[in-house]
């Protein structure tokens, strides 16, 4: 019997330096992987170089950095780029990314037509769940478009899209939101792109688009999701575009499987979670993913080793070479079941996307902050299940007890450390690129990239001849700011807590009362402060505090993401924060943290602080001993007891000061 060919296996990975990274991806091929998965810093992603003010703390922590042409080539030295499949996970800075790729397949003599592989390039993750925009939406659409326009003409292979339903989930989506806001956006950059290519072109374009999907717990929800999606892009793609070809109609998408349903508590159940959430987008064969990467088990308590994401690259070729999945048709047609629930979700996903439609479409809905409105309720509304129980999290709110994990007896070697160096290194060898590259060719690309970016003209040649003249990551951002403007999103917390989601148990009415009773001792109602420092975008958890604390009565301040240390020490003078909490996602919290602590310290502000985040124990206690009053992590599932402990702060130091 003829097997299917298996899908593409990948690890998502990058940190450090790109020498590190290069090393990591070559043993990962070695064992097996057949993809390159790149992850960037956040530097990378939001289009700034190691030594930018807001860099600091952020280098080489989430992801590779890749501030030049250079730093391409030392990530893939070694590595057939004419024959590999790279995927790279870039937004915002997506053109010049993929420049400094072609930049260094010139170098290398490899025809762009052979190159093969994915710019994510994704507006939904930009704005409303990763928060790595660069730009405002509409800018940010037309070189979205720009990059596809010149890949399907030049880089035919190319994937120039991954429209990135993943982070919606992560950011709470239900399966209608997830399905009906990727397919809007989808939509909106078809539109776009149509007006820049050739009609008899467009075909093509449409059968370039690819998307990155998200399988979560609910195996049969999930399947049935991955099935509509797949009817609802035929429909899309011949109904409204006109496409007749079903090879250019198929829906072709990537894998990643929940992270944000793994735990800090008993994590080694995490790879069952794993294993589980694959199958959702492996056994249904007509609508089976075409490339798979998974997290590791490791990834709620830090950056996972390479052991780590070996055992989840094993769990892929267990089930592809193993067993026979691979032999049969698909397993779900007929079942009623399946169908059934694939005919609700596509019913619904379609009256989603037609209301979107009739409000100007998804970059208005993002402009407007509908979607990341809607997002936010329905996060909120997932943990509040959690929280009441109603939906079972093994190990988190039921069957806690257990035997302690041996996976984790060392906490701190059991996840990947980012020494602090490589940011100093990383800041020398950029300032050396500068002092050793033409300073004549170097200005007159950027120029050109300026006026380029200033008309209509598409964006990738003038950002391929930069990258050769030696431009850097933060230039090319700082011309596209130059020329569009500095953004900052809505939040989606504006106007509190919708009264659906308002809670009446027990406990928030009792903290209710006992921030009234604050109140009238203090002579107004407390102010807590939330803030963001750094480049990190991870604001699902800094949105749901800030909700929760106007549920139970707080005065709340949050600016959203991307807020300096001086900023945040500026807001809590000026708005008189009672309480400061930071959020801090990305591993820099050793480096945010203290800082933030020095700006409060010089304007003279002495209140209570208090961190989340993915925070080992060592961390925690050196954070502590520095004045933290309280470090939350994961583990921390409850907004209830986080907001008792808030309060309990806030009682202590009243009673203190005698207020």
């Amino acid at each position: 019997m003829n097997r299917d060919r298996p899908w593409i296996m990948r690890t998502y990975a990058g940190h450090s330096t790109a020498a590190a990274s290069n090393a990591l991806y070559r043993r990962n091929l070695k064992k097996g992987q057949t993809g390159l998965s790149v992850a960037f810093d956040l530097p990378t992603q939001t289009g700034y170089d190691a030594d930018d003010q807001l860099s600091r703390g952020e280098v080489g922590k989430v992801g590779v950095p890749i501030s030049h042409l250079g730093d391409m080539r030392a990530l893939m030295n070694g590595i057939p780029v004419g024959e590999m499949n790279t995927s790279m996970t870039i937004n915002a800075t997506a053109p010049w990314l993929l420049a400094l790729y072609l930049g260094l397949a010139e170098e290398r003599g490899i025809p762009f037509e052979n190159l093969r592989g994915t710019t994510q390039n994704d507006l939904v993750k930009e704005y409303l769940s990763r928060g790595t925009y660069v730009l405002p939406p509409s800018p940010s659409l037309r070189l979205t478009t720009d990059l596809i326009a010149y890949a399907v003409e030049h880089v035919p292979k190319w994937n120039p899209i991954n429209i990135c339903s993943y982070h919606l989930q992560e950011a709470g989506a239900t399966p209608v939101q997830e399905l009906s806001y990727a397919l809007a956006a989808a939509i909106s950059v078809l539109d776009k792109t149509r007006e820049k290519v050739p009609a008899e072109a467009f075909p093509k374009v449409v059968g370039r688009i690819s998307f990155f999907v998200n399988a979560g717990i609910r195996f049969v929800e999930e399947v049935c999701k991955m099935r509509a999606f797949v009817e609802l892009w035929d429909r899309i793609t011949k109904e409204r575009y006109g496409v007749e070809d079903p090879k250019l109609r198929r829906f072709r998408y990537g894998i990643q499987v929940n992270s944000l349903g793994l735990t800090e508590q008993q994590p080694e159940n995490n790879i069952l979670r794993i294993v589980i959430e694959m199958l959702g987008v492996t056994l249904s064969k007509d609508a089976r993913a075409r490339a798979i990467q998974l997290p590791a088990w490791n990834e709620a308590l830090g950056l996972p080793r390479p052991w780590d994401q070996q055992w989840s690259l094993r769990a892929q070729q267990i089930l592809a070479f193993e067993t026979d999945l691979l032999e049969y048709p698909d397993l779900f047609t007929g079942s009623v079941v399946i169908e059934k629930k694939t005919r609700e979700l596509v019913e619904a996903a379609s009256a989603e996307i037609d209301a979107i439609l009739e409000r100007g479409g998804a970059i208005e809905a993002i402009e407007s902050g509908f979607i990341k409105r809607k997002l936010v309720e329905s996060n909120a509304a997932r943990m509040g299940r959690i929280e009441r129980g109603e939906q079972v999290v093994v190990g988190v709110n039921q069957y806690t007890e257990g035997e302690p994990s041996p996976l984790v007896g060392d906490l701190d070697g059991a996840i990947l450390t980012v020494d602090d160096k490589v940011e100093l290194e990383q800041i020398a060898s950029l300032r050396e690129w500068r002092s050793a590259r033409d300073a004549d060719a170097h200005r007159k690309a950027l120029d050109a990239l300026k006026a380029a970016a200033a008309s209509d003209t598409n964006i990738m040649p003038a950002s391929i001849a930069a990258a050769r003249a030696g431009v850097t990551t933060g230039e090319w951002g700082a011309a596209m700011r130059e020329v569009f403007g500095e953004y900052r999103a809505p939040t989606g917390v504006a106007g509190g807590m919708p009264q659906e989601l308002q809670t009446d148990d027990g406990k928030t009415e009792s903290l209710r009362l006992r921030l009234d009773r604050l109140t009238n001792s203090r002579g107004r109602r407390p102010k807590l402060l939330v803030g963001k420092p750094g480049l990190d975008g991870h604001s699902n958890g800094a949105e749901q505090i800030a909700l929760k604390a106007r549920d139970v009565g707080f005065d709340v301040v949050y600016e959203g993401i991307r807020v300096s240390p001086e900023q945040i020490a500026g807001a809590a003078l000026e708005e008189g924060a009672d309480l400061i909490g930071l959020s801090i996602l990305s591993g820099s919290h050793m480096t945010l943290v203290p800082d933030v602590l020095a700006r409060l310290k010089e304007t003279g502000v002495e209140v209570p602080i208090v961190v989340g985040g993915i925070i080992p124990d060592s961390d925690a206690e050196e954070l502590r001993a520095a004045g933290i009053a309280r470090v939350f992590t994961p583990k921390d599932f409850s907004l209830v007891e986080i907001m008792t402990e808030l309060v309990n702060l806030l009682e202590t130091e009243t009673e203190t000061s005698g207020a």
